[in-house]
């Protein structure tokens, strides 16, 4: 079942497992940064008012902003 990035704390996993019908213009933007389907992160830290979110992915931090992070369709991963 996908989730938010809203429903993750500071410290959690995840996986991508796709991207949200309305994100088109910034799917490939995504994807160029290594956020394809089936790539797990973990969630470093939030910025105070919740944006932009930090994860680390493939090795490196990346930061996202709220719309952007929006658009990705995650699960949860124990």
């Amino acid at each position: 079942m996908a989730i938010s990035f809203k429903n993750l704390m500071v410290g959690d996993f995840g996986k991508i497992v796709g991207f949200e019908q309305s994100g088109k213009a910034y799917r490939k933007r995504l994807l160029a940064m290594g956020l394809t389907p089936g790539t797990e992160f973990s969630v470093i830290r939030f910025a105070p008012m919740g944006d932009p979110v930090e994860i680390k992915l493939r090795g490196f931090s990346l930061t996202l902003r709220k719309d952007e992070a929006s658009i990705l369709l995650i699960e949860k991963v124990l």
